[in-house]
């Protein structure tokens, strides 16, 4: 299983690298820690949720693990819960 770490801020600066970081361990169970997070901006979100929905095609296991309470506010307040719940783990 691959494991990442989540930046601190997940802005729009930040959208391309994390994109690029996620896909170079497509094929692979693949485990976010998001317990640094402060910033949750729209455009990473937007990647987070294409990933779990690629993994999920592919068969393979996406989680995010040890939300901080910033991540886990900013995925309620987008709505994105519904979307994302059942990837993270340890809320």
């Amino acid at each position: 299983m691959a494991q990442m770490t989540l930046p601190e801020t997940m802005d729009l600066k930040a959208a391309a690298g994390l994109k690029a970081s996620i896909l170079a361990q497509r094929g692979s169970p693949l485990e976010l820690d998001a317990s640094g997070v402060r910033r949750l901006g729209g455009l990473c979100l937007q990647v987070l949720m294409a990933a779990a929905s690629t993994w999920r095609t592919d068969g393979q296991s996406f989680s995010l693990t040890n939300p901080s309470e910033s991540f886990a506010e900013a995925i309620r307040l987008f709505g994105a819960d519904a979307a994302l719940g059942t990837a993270i783990h340890g809320a």
